[in-house]
């Protein structure tokens, strides 16, 4: 973490839920919010999937989806959970025997969706299945696909629709005695997920998982899934999440951080504080970031960096960021440590510069870390 302390006012209180485990990942109660993603290649070729699964755990992804639409691809999913390094979600649609053969092939949980799954008797089939090998389950409700007799109901797909079918499901899995789930209630539309969400969260103590499905390409997808769970993270609702996007699985997970890192509630990696650029910049801020952005990627460790094109608030930045750099004119600018004034480094050589500090406090935080366990 940086140097500065958590204010009062910045504290979250987060909903209580119960826990589950996914695999080796603990899910809900005091549980770390935990981020997800889903791999885009043909399930059934088992070097592309896990190559994108090692790429998306690289980037911090605690779990990933795989799709499982045919046996090709529950068959092969035996040798993506030997050889990933994270837990494994079987996506589960229309074929229940698919969530069968997934348990078997060593899942860690098994996303289902109501709408389309099948009736009660083929849930209780799934749902001995996932006992048998130590399964879990997501109840994974979306408005594109409600049950009939709920859209017959409720004349639309609606907040209300989404809980009572997600209630529905939850009612099946108690009744055979299994309590290992999770539950997401997805839409497409921000107001509907997000009043869906927050009838769910009154209705049961189950772990959440929050998403805002169908949300678009990179741009467009990230404002919608910032706005929608942003709000309800806010709130304390919510214990895992995805960011669905068009776009590269590994931008998801780094979508997913940000929204977290942003509320305090993940902390992962350089969190870089940096200004827009205008007129007033002493060097070229919007190149400069996005040449450490690349250069940083490798750091783990939470700490802050501000990187600020003048004087007029990079100073007061960086009396909150680990390291900082405020542009000062004449081809310098002023390099901060933990807050403090140090030295002034050319423009020509401020990246190298920075990137060798960043590393350095990343190395001293770390080592401040272990010797607070310690003691």
């Amino acid at each position: 973490m940086s140097h500065n302390p958590i204010r009062p006012w910045r504290n979250i209180d987060r909903r209580k839920s119960r826990q589950i485990m996914v695999g080796s990942v603990p899910v809900g109660g005091d549980a770390p919010i935990s981020v997800q993603t889903m791999t885009n290649t043909d399930s059934a070729d088992v070097a592309a999937t896990v190559a994108q699964i090692q790429r998306a755990a690289e980037a911090g992804a605690d779990i990933v989806r795989v799709s499982t639409p045919d046996q090709a691809a529950t068959k092969a999913l035996k040798d993506i959970v030997r050889e990933s390094p994270v837990p494994i979600v079987a996506d589960i649609h229309f074929h229940y025997k698919r969530a069968i053969e997934a348990a078997e092939a060593g899942a860690a949980c098994l996303r289902i969706n109501p709408g389309n799954i099948g009736d009660e008797k083929r849930v209780a089939e799934v749902v001995r299945a996932a006992k048998d090998h130590g399964c879990s389950i997501r109840i994974g409700v979306n408005a594109g696909s409600l049950e009939k007799h709920l859209l017959e109901k409720y004349g639309e797909p609606c907040p209300a629709a989404m809980v009572e079918s997600g209630m529905d499901h939850i009612r099946i899995l108690q009744d055979h005695d299994f309590h290992e789930f999770k539950i997401s209630v997805k839409a497409s539309d921000v107001f509907m997920a997000a009043a869906a969400y927050q009838q769910l969260a009154d209705a049961t103590d189950a772990p959440i998982h929050l998403g805002i499905t169908e949300a678009g390409g990179l741009t467009s997808g990230t404002i919608k899934s910032a706005i929608g769970m942003g709000n309800l993270l806010w709130m304390g609702i919510g214990d895992t999440l995805r960011v669905s996007l068009s776009a590269d699985p590994v931008e998801e997970v780094k979508v997913g951080f940000e929204i977290l890192k942003s509320l305090g509630l993940r902390h992962r990696g350089v969190n870089i504080i940096s200004c827009p650029s205008c007129a007033r910049q002493g060097f070229d801020v919007i190149k400069t970031v996005e040449a450490l952005e690349q250069r940083l990627e490798h750091i783990k460790t939470p700490m802050s960096l501000s990187i600020i094109g003048c004087v007029v608030n990079g100073p007061g930045e960086a009396l909150m960021t680990d390291v900082g750099f405020t542009g000062g004119g004449a081809g310098s600018g002023m390099v901060y440590l933990a807050g403090k004034q140090s030295h002034k480094m050319s423009n020509d050589q401020m990246v190298d510069h920075i990137v060798e500090a960043v590393e350095k406090r990343a190395e001293e935080i770390e080592r401040e870390s272990a010797a607070q366990a310690a003691e």
